[in-house]
């Protein structure tokens, strides 16, 4: 096998690793377990999701169903393909961050299945905006670009969280992907920045600096709360730099 064969087998793995991990998507091997070297490529996976659901929504506008109703079904499709992954982390995080006392309490509500106060506002919040902000991109037609740029971006502040924070728990999702090479979390953000400037031309500016800006702030809350990252902690900033970036790209595109 020359080299050139070992680096396409590398990257053929890696992508259904990180498929495999943030996706229900029925895959050729679900056996592979998570790799910390598949962080590059979880904003490709973002890409690809934020186009199925642009895909789903755009058959609900050709039915002719309003772009408030196409907007809800893009969410809904997002959730029923990651399983409401990055969905249930905001959650956690938002009830553990908000509701414990010291770290020990904090981790423990996080692991909690149940839901509280601070992770059902949090949601409900976060799903606002990104169903407004969807709202009016689909009204102006301009979902598939939208939904493609900030499903990468949002993919890429977990990279980074991951490979910068300690693990807070040792145990979860998190601590048994790994932390990943650094080299692979800028590789994510190369990745999610070209995919970026490719469909939304310099909005990607405006879009990335959101989805900075609103991971720096949850990865300083983390740090100072509970000591680094857990796996609810990166499915949060994933939610957050979506939202960020989703209303950013409506003020420039609507």
């Amino acid at each position: 096998m020359t080299n050139r064969d070992t680096v396409a087998t590398r990257a053929l793995d890696d992508l259904v690793a990180a498929f495999g991990l943030l996706t229900r998507l029925p895959l050729p091997d679900r056996s592979i377990t998570p790799s910390p070297r598949a962080a590059w490529a979880w904003p490709v996976v973002g890409a690809v999701l934020g186009a199925l659901s642009a895909a789903a929504a755009s058959l609900a506008l050709w039915a002719g169903l309003s772009p408030a109703i196409a907007a809800a079904l893009a969410l809904i499709t997002s959730a029923l393909l990651t399983g409401g992954l990055h969905e249930d982390g905001l959650a956690d995080t938002a009830d553990g961050l908000m509701g414990g006392r010291d770290k020990d309490r904090r981790l423990e509500i996080m692991k909690d299945s149940r839901i509280g106060s601070y992770g059902a506002l949090a949601l409900l919040l976060i799903t606002l905006i990104r169903w407004s902000a969807l709202t009016a991109l689909f009204a102006a037609g301009q979902h598939w670009a939208a939904l493609i740029a900030a499903g990468a971006l949002s993919r890429a502040p977990m990279a980074v969280l991951i490979a910068t924070l300690p693990n807070a728990r040792g145990s979860g999702l998190a601590h048994l992907t790994g932390q990943p090479p650094r080299s692979a979390a800028l590789a994510a953000c190369g990745i999610a920045l070209i995919v970026t400037l490719l469909v939304m031309g310099w909005a990607v500016v405006a879009m990335a600096l959101a989805a900075a800006a609103t991971s720096l702030f949850l990865a300083r809350a983390a740090k100072a709360r509970i000591g680094g990252q857990t796996g609810d902690i990166l499915g949060a900033s994933q939610q957050l730099a979506e939202a960020a970036a989703l209303a950013f790209a409506a003020a420039r595109l609507t």
